[in-house]
Parts: structure tokens; C-alpha cells; sequence
């Protein structure tokens, strides 16, 4: 038999899927049968399989050999006919140990075990469920029947809904045309709520019965809301009869967007009504948003093969945000944007290796290795913000919704929205984007004043740490507070005017990249960055937050030094705004590693904090007020827990007195408070007992918000014995779920003390994380988790000897040649710029 063609696809064609499913738990067992209708292009056909047991095959019902091949996950059959056939294939599978697949997901209720069953098929997972073409393009239509060793009070999910049981069999309606990796079903002890939209689709929120209905109310108006915007802005209506969220207790991703039964991780999901935090709400709401955008751009038009996965991801990383502002505009949504997806593009991409946007992929295995958030999520969504701002929001709803009328059942690729857009707008949306979208990195826009005084910009790739400059010039679209128009930046350099005339006409210094919606920096020269910090307080919160960004970038990269921004932050401090503390107190953290290993400088670094926040700690206080400002509201968690980091004494006492009043539930601690009282509490208490007493609260607590706030904070312990007590249980996965191995594992290699227990045990365990997490998302980030906080020569050396041998791992290469550029870049920065910055605190301090 030849070989496999790279796309199935082009020897068979699906039309229509008839799955039946019978599935043990008990024996974790999987029997099925598949018939498959479509259209035979050749006569050796090929469809995926993995890890299946084919029993018997038939073509047009005659019984025909096959073949099974698993380094291309094939099953083959030869002498098809060609055109259209009914193929038959019946198979043994089983319940799979990683959270891909047909997946069990284990949690517990009152002390009884109780086991949820769910499917997780994005990028190739529907092949060991079923064999089929497990390709994006290969869209088809579905009928799911499925038994299973159902129990009382037990529910069943699917993409679409039911329309009957017999004999234990449950049948789902037909689902519309779509692809493999979006069909999905879920069945255990549920609970519901559930609502109908003004256009009639049924929303409901699902959990597992460990929870209680009050926790779904929060994510069923999200859901609803967010349908109806989807609805109006793409002026398209939500296809589906029903639009289903399912909080699952184990889940690879944060969420996944199967069509009409999106699945999440129960934190992304479920809310206590009565005490979350507002950056609970936000994380939710966005999620929830984002996963039903999907619903749209994903599910209804698909892309074409995974190396337009940003496709995907970057539009719905967007959407989540103009959905949101629409229907929360008093949470100033979008500068959770400014904060959190900008600086995350802006560092990751500028590592030199990093991937570009669109990338080539040759096999969907290859996919967890680029679902990298900076890049195809975040500086994928701040391309679709360029080209938004660049043509304007009706444009941009035009060419989306010929977009989705050109393209709904079916695939498209980038340059598909590309012409959709450039086509409403009447403007070249494609060539601008296409040196974003193709090259790895962006540029850092050099401005200066010539001798004869003129103003110059001139761009070249921006990097952090070593790398090779291959010269890359990109089409940077640039606003500026001295023109109404946008400047197009195409070649290396460009002269903009005399630079007298120009800050006359401003009244105030020059200002590139009004509202840092483009993706690049800005590197003012000497004078024009003192004039701009001159003026610092009379610009807005974004700019504000720009120049901080920009400055720490700089910094990152030895262009300017920590130390030069001390004053900086000095001047900041009093700022009230959000935009403004989150950058501040993300270079104060970025100070603190700098000092990590130097007693003497993080003990002068918390005196400068204490110096920074104890004002604005006065002017908040530490319990919310009535109607106020929706900053004030944000920035008093950011406040205290920089305070209690650096051990101001008001403030631990405070901090005591709160978890004594608390401890008996910390369920009625106010969770904007309670992440930095149990951070303090956990750093300065060396009670083994007491530490036993929560780590056991964090594994029976069925409040997500808790549960979140015990996991980020009991690794920062300092107690050896507590330690060696979560290291013990790293490879419990009834303790530590699979989904969560990457925070517990970041936290411990986050604190000097638990630094060597952690890495000495992965290590030691990698045959069993190979195990476990292989496949999934979170397997990459134990190569990028380590570099983000290794800093000694020691570490580095450590490093590659344990990765190196791994570089031939395609889900691993790229994370580990980064992460050795990452390290070395903090080696070099600590060994630079260590003593100008003790020296620069010292001299604020005095």
C-alpha cells in the first residue's frame, strides 16, 4: 500500500458521520462503531485512528481488508471504489490517561469519588475516539449515539440536543456541517440553570454536582448576553438550537469552544455570587465571551488547516473584550487589554526564535507547541486592534459579515478576512498585516532630533537577551499627538519635520503611538524622553502606562537601566489609576528578582516599596466603599498586596488580624483580600500543623475562588517540612490535577526556597510527566516554566544538560531554545545591572 498522503482529505471526502459509542467507566473501556457516508477520491483511501483496535471494516457492506499505521495514525483501506461509499468500521478503544480524547475527569462530593466523562478532540484528539478524517477542512455532519454504565440521576451533553433514549441508547439530533475536533459530549451527576435568548436559542451553564446552582448564575448571563451581542455585531444569528456551558473539574485548555458545548475549567466558569473578586468577573466574563465568539469564527467558518490557528484564537482574543465593554462598559474592560495582553505579546515576542503569527504546521500534533498565548492569542489580538483602528468599527462589522455569509459551513484562511476587510474598508488591510503576520518579533521605533532638528523615526527589531538581527522591516502604522493622520512606516527610517515647529504646534512633548494600539516600542531619545517625563502627569492613564512599558522593555534589553526608572516610580506613586500601579508594580517585581539573591538590596527594595505604597494604602483603606471609582476598586488588592510583600508592619498586623477573624471560612473573607492575607499569612507562619489544616481545606473546598487562592499561595511557603509535603504530591493527581501541574510547579520554582526541591523532582518524575501530560498544552511549559525563573550560571548549565538531549522533541524545541536565550538574558541582567539599581534605591531613600 503507498504512503500516506500528509492530508486524508485528499483520498476521501466525508459528508455525513453516524458515531456510536459504548462506554465503561468501570472498565475504562470504549466499543464503537462508526459509519462513515462521502465520497472516495481514490481507490487507497486513508482515514486517522489512534490507538484503536479495528475489529472489522466494510466498504458498501462487503467486508475489506485494512491496515493500520501508527507512525501517520492511519487506517488504510485498498480497492475502494470510487465515488460515493458507506464505509463500517467497528473498534475496542479505551478511556485515555491524558486529558485528550474520550477523558475521565475524577472529583469528589462529601468524601465519595464520582468520575465525569467528557471529550477533548482540539487539535487531534476525535481520531481515538473514532476513526475519521480528523482534518479542520474535512467538515461533515454528525449523529452521536452513546451508552454508557449510566446511574441514577446521571445527564448526558453533545453538541446538539437529545431527541431520545432506547434501550439505554442515547440519540442526538443531527449536528450541522463541522469539523472533527468540535464534536463533543460529556455525560455524569450534573446541575443546571438555564434561560432562552430573545431570538429563542436555549443558554444553559452545567456543573458537576460538587457544586451549587447559585455558583452558575454569574456565567448563565454572561452566556446569554454575550449570544445576543454576537448576534447584533456580526449580524449573523447563533446557528445552534442551544448554547451549553459545561464547568469540568480536569480540562487541558482554560476552555474549548466545541460548537454548542463549550467545556471549561470550573475556575474559567463558576462564581460565588456573594464574594468574588472583581478580577474574578472579569476573567470569567472575558472567557465566556471568547469561547461563545468562537461559535462564530471557528466553529461556523473554520480555518482551513492549523497554521491559521491564530485565525481562530486572535479574533476571539479580541472579540472577548468588545463584547465585554459593550456589556460591562462601567468595568473599562479594554485596559485588562493594556495590562495583561500587551505586555504579554511584547516580552514573549521579543525573544529571539520566537514563532510568527502564522506559522507552517505539518502534522496536528504540532499544534500544542504553537498555542502560545503571547503570540497566536494576544499579539494575534493586537493585529485585529491595528486593523479595527486602522479602518474603523463599521468597516470592520462590514467585512465580518460578508466574511461569515462567504464562508459559514465551511473553511477559510487569513487572507480570506484579510479581503473581506480591505474590500469594506477600501484600504490595504492585507499588505500592512502581512509583515506582522509572517515574521516572528516587531520593531522598536527609534526617535530622535537630527543636528539640523529634525524629527527622525527610524525601526528596527526589537530583542531581549541574545539573537541575530536579520534586519526586518515591517508597514507600522503610527498615530501621533501632531497630525490627524496616521503615519504608514514602511522603510528603515523617515524624516517628519522640524522637531521646533512641531512641539509648538503640540504645546507639550512628542507622543508616538497615541493609545498603543500598534505593536511596537517606542525609544525616545534623552531629551525627548525627559521632556516627556517632565510632563508625565499631564498625560493620560494609556500613555502613562506606555512610557512604562516601553521603559521596562528598554530595560529588559540594557538599553536603559532599572535604575533610571526608580525616579520614575517615585513620581508615579500617587497616580490613582489601574493602568498606571499594574505597570509600576510590575517593574517593582521585576526589581525584586534582580534582588533576589541579596539580602541587603531586597531589604532596601522593601523599604522603597513601603515608601511608594504606604499613601495610597492610607487613601484606599482595606475595605471597599460604596459607588467608588471602578480604579479605586482595582487598585486596593494591588496596593495591599505589594504592602504586605514588603512587610509593612501596619499592614501585617492588619493582614493578622483579618485571617484571624477568617480562618474558621475563608469562604467569607473577601476575596479581594484574601489571595494577599493567605500570600502573607503562608510566607511568615512555619506552623506545619496549620499548613496541613489548609492544604487539605485547598483539596476538599468546592468554592473555585478559594481554591484558586490556595493553590497560588501555599508554594510560597518557606517551611521545609510544608514543602516536602507538596513536592510529595506533585505526581497525586487526585491532589494536584493535571490541569493545575503548571501552577504548582511555577509557584515552588518562583521561591528560592522550594527552587531546588521542584526542579530536582521533575527531574527525577519526567518519565511520568512525559506520561501524563504529553499531548497537552501544559507539556510545553515545563521547559517554558523553569526559564522564567532560573537566574544563576548554575541554573543555565543545569538546564541544558536536562534539555538539551530533549531538542529533537518537536512539542519541546522551540521552548527550550528560548528558554535558554530567557535565562541567559537574566544571568546577564543581574550581573549588569545589580549594583546601579541598590545604588539608585538607596538614593530615592535618602
Amino acid at each position: 500500500m503507498t504512503q500516506p498522503l500528509q492530508h486524508f482529505l485528499t483520498t476521501f471526502v466525508p459528508e455525513h458521520y453516524d458515531v456510536y459509542l459504548d462506554i465503561n467507566r468501570q472498565a475504562k473501556t470504549i466499543v464503537g462503531e462508526v459509519t462513515i457516508f462521502g465520497e472516495a477520491l481514490s481507490d487507497h483511501i486513508f482515514l486517522h485512528q489512534r490507538g484503536l483496535k479495528i475489529k472489522l471494516v466494510t466498504v458498501n457492506q462487503n467486508e475489506v481488508a485494512f491496515t493500520t499505521q501508527n507512525t501517520h495514525e492511519a487506517l488504510g483501506l485498498a480497492n475502494v471504489p470510487l465515488g460515493q461509499v458507506e464505509i463500517v468500521i467497528c473498534y475496542e478503544a479505551v478511556l485515555t490517561a491524558t486529558l485528550m480524547g474520550i477523558y475521565p475527569s475524577d472529583y469528589e462530593v462529601n468524601g465519595v469519588k464520582k468520575q465525569l466523562v467528557l471529550t477533548q478532540f482540539e487539535s487531534s484528539g476525535a481520531r481515538e475516539a473514532f476513526p475519521s478524517i480528523d482534518e479542520p477542512a474535512a467538515k461533515a455532519t454528525f449523529d452521536l449515539a452513546i451508552k454508557f454504565d449510566e446511574q441514577p440521576n446521571e445527564t448526558i451533553l453533545a453538541n446538539m440536543p437529545e431527541t431520545q433514549v432506547v434501550d439505554q441508547v442515547h440519540y442526538f439530533a443531527t449536528t450541522l456541517r463541522m469539523s472533527t475536533y468540535l464534536v463533543a459530549f460529556a455525560f455524569g451527576s450534573l446541575i443546571r440553570e438555564e434561560t432562552t435568548t430573545s431570538s429563542g436559542a436555549k443558554i444553559q451553564v452545567f456543573a458537576t454536582d460538587a457544586h451549587t446552582k447559585p455558583a452558575l448564575r454569574f456565567a448563565l448571563d454572561m452566556a446569554e448576553r454575550s449570544i445576543a451581542f454576537y448576534e447584533a455585531y456580526f449580524q449573523t444569528p447563533y446557528p445552534l438550537p442551544e448554547s451549553k456551558q459545561l464547568a469540568v473539574p480536569d480540562l487541558s485548555f482554560g476552555a474549548m469552544e466545541n460548537w454548542g458545548l463549550v467545556t471549561y475549567r470550573e475556575s474559567a466558569l463558576l462564581i460565588d455570587p456573594e464574594n468574588a473578586a472583581l478580577t474574578q468577573k472579569h476573567r470569567v466574563a472575558t472567557i465566556i465571551a471568547h469561547e461563545l465568539a468562537h461559535q462564530w469564527f471557528g466553529d461556523l467558518v473554520t480555518m482551513a488547516w492549523w497554521d491559521d490557528l491564530w485565525l481562530n484564537e486572535s479574533f476571539a482574543n479580541m472579540m472577548e473584550y468588545v463584547a465585554i465593554d459593550a456589556l460591562m462598559p462601567e468595568w473599562h474592560i479594554w485596559e485588562s487589554f493594556q495590562m495583561n495582553d500587551v505586555p504579554l505579546a511584547l516580552q514573549r515576542d521579543a525573544i529571539d526564535g520566537v514563532q510568527p503569527v502564522h506559522v507552517a504546521i505539518n502534522h496536528p500534533d504540532e499544534v500544542n507547541t504553537f498555542f502560545d498565548s503571547a503570540i497566536v492569542y494576544a499579539k494575534g489580538a493586537r493585529m485585529l486592534v491595528m486593523t479595527r483602528a486602522m479602518i474603523g468599527d463599521a468597516a470592520f462589522q462590514k467585512g465580518l459579515k460578508d466574511y461569515f455569509e462567504a464562508h459559514q459551513y465551511g473553511n477559510a484562511t487569513g487572507a480570506d478576512l484579510w479581503r473581506a476587510l480591505s474590500n469594506a474598508s477600501g484600504q490595504d488591510v492585507t499588505g500592512v498585516m502581512a509583515t506582522y503576520l509572517t515574521q516572528p518579533g516587531y520593531p522598536v521605533i527609534r526617535v530622535t532630533v537630527n543636528p539640523e532638528g529634525q524629527l527622525i523615526i527610524s525601526q528596527q527589531q526589537f530583542f531581549i537577551g541574545p539573537h541575530d538581527d536579520q534586519e526586518r522591516l515591517w508597514q507600522v502604522p503610527l498615530t501621533s499627538n501632531f497630525s490627524d493622520q496616521t503615519l504608514l512606516l514602511k522603510t528603515k527610517a523617515e524624516i517628519i519635520g522640524d522637531y521646533a515647529t512641531l512641539r509648538k504646534q503640540v504645546g507639550g512633548p512628542i507622543l508616538l503611538n497615541i493609545g498603543q494600539q500598534t505593536h511596537a516600542i517606542i525609544h525616545y531619545d534623552d531629551a525627548l524622553l525627559a521632556d516627556i517625563l517632565a510632563h508625565i502627569d499631564q498625560l493620560n492613564a494609556v500613555s502613562q502606562l506606555q512610557i512604562l512599558h516601553d521603559l521596562r522593555l528598554l530595560a529588559q534589553a540594557q538599553i536603559v537601566s532599572y535604575a533610571q526608572i526608580v525616579p520614575v516610580l517615585h513620581k508615579m506613586a500617587a497616580n490613582p489609576t489601574i493602568l498606571v500601579q499594574q505597570a509600576s508594580h510590575e517593574l517593582l517585581s521585576d526589581m525584586q528578582r534582580l534582588m533576589q539573591d541579596d539580602a541587603t538590596g531586597t531589604a532596601t527594595l522593601q523599604r522603597f516599596v513601603r515608601q511608594l505604597v504606604q499613601p495610597q494604602l492610607q487613601r484606599l483603606g482595606w475595605e471597599a466603599r460604596p459607588n467608588e471609582a471602578n480604579d479605586d476598586t482595582r487598585v486596593r488588592p494591588l496596593i495591599i498586596g505589594a504592602a504586605l510583600t514588603a512587610q509593612l508592619p501596619e499592614a501585617c498586623a492588619k493582614s493578622d488580624a483579618l485571617y484571624g477573624q477568617y480562618q474558621a471560612d475563608l469562604t467569607q473573607m473577601p476575596a479581594y483580600l484574601r489571595r494577599a492575607v493567605l500570600r502573607d499569612q503562608i510566607a511568615r507562619t512555619s506552623n506545619i500543623a496549620w499548613f496541613k489544616q489548609l492544604f487539605i481545606r485547598y483539596q476538599q473546598t468546592s468554592d473555585t475562588g478559594l481554591r484558586q487562592d490556595l493553590m497560588a499561595t501555599l508554594s510560597g511557603t518557606t517551611n521545609q517540612a510544608a514543602l516536602q509535603l507538596i513536592v510529595a504530591h506533585l505526581n497525586n493527581t487526585d491532589v494536584v490535577k493535571p490541569q493545575d501541574f503548571g501552577i504548582w510547579y511555577g509557584g515552588l520554582l518562583h521561591n528560592p526556597a522550594a527552587q531546588q526541591a521542584a526542579w530536582d523532582w521533575a527531574r527525577a518524575h519526567w518519565d511520568w510527566l512525559d506520561d501524563k501530560l504529553n499531548g497537552s498544552m501544559n507539556y510545553t511549559n515545563l521547559a517554558k516554566i523553569p526559564a522564567n525563573y532560573f537566574q544563576k550560571p548554575q541554573r543555565l548549565a543545569e538546564f541544558k544538560a536536562f534539555f538539551r538531549p530533549k531538542l529533537n522533541q518537536a512539542n519541546l524545541t522551540r521552548e527550550i531554545t528560548m528558554g535558554q536565550v530567557v535565562i541567559e538574558n537574566q544571568i546577564a541582567l543581574i550581573k549588569a545591572q545589580h549594583d546601579l539599581l541598590g545604588q539608585a534605591l538607596e538614593a530615592a531613600l535618602n
